[in-house]
């Protein structure tokens, strides 16, 4: 059996760059020019997963970092023995209050992501993008990650706690609506 080496960190981060830089322009999706010469990419958005695996791998942990954030010193949290493979956000590399700020980020973009056509329940049933208060709900969840983007970046806990109640707002708004049925099959209607 041969063993396998590791690369060194800094091959491995040029390959990880390469790999999160795109295609090449020859591979790159469709492009047109947009404003100031600016291009645009004009393919859609393709879903890979449905509502809860979204909600589970992205808006649920990273909602966590800010509920943490709101009696919890970010400041205060211990970098993991080995900050570069950590699964918590709050302790790996990029940690403390930039975790804070990364995962108000990701929730305001998260907000994008559910607005692709074409997502679905885990019940099968289309998201219902077509309803006005979708639109509304998913608003309020990009405007909460904001709030919570620009509380963290104060590094203020008042500031925290606050953006912190308007995300539970934002999240229940839509929960109740969507969520919160006596079946699975009564989700998303």
């Amino acid at each position: 059996m041969k063993s396998r080496r590791a690369l060194p960190l800094s091959l491995a981060c040029t390959g990880v760059f390469l790999f999160l830089a795109g295609p090449s322009e020859a591979q790159a999706p469709a492009r047109t020019p947009g404003r100031g010469g600016a291009r645009q990419v004009v393919e859609a958005g393709v879903v890979e997963a449905n509502l809860a695996q979204l909600m589970k791998g992205i808006l649920f942990p990273n909602s966590n970092v800010i509920f943490f954030a709101q009696s919890d010193d970010p400041a205060k949290v211990a970098p993991a023995k080995d900050p570069s493979v950590a699964t918590d956000p709050l302790a790996d590399t990029y940690g403390k209050w930039q975790a804070v700020e990364n995962s108000a980020l990701a929730l305001a973009e998260a907000a994008n992501l559910l607005t692709i056509p074409g997502r679905k329940c885990s019940n099968g049933l289309p998201v219902p993008m077509n309803n006005p208060d979708w639109a509304k709900f998913v608003q309020g969840l990009r405007d909460a990650g904001m709030k919570a983007y620009k509380a963290a970046q104060s590094k203020d806990m008042d500031k925290i706690l606050d953006a912190a109640d308007t995300m539970t707002t934002a999240c229940a708004n839509c929960h109740e609506k969507y969520r919160e049925k006596p079946t699975l099959a009564d989700r998303c209607k």
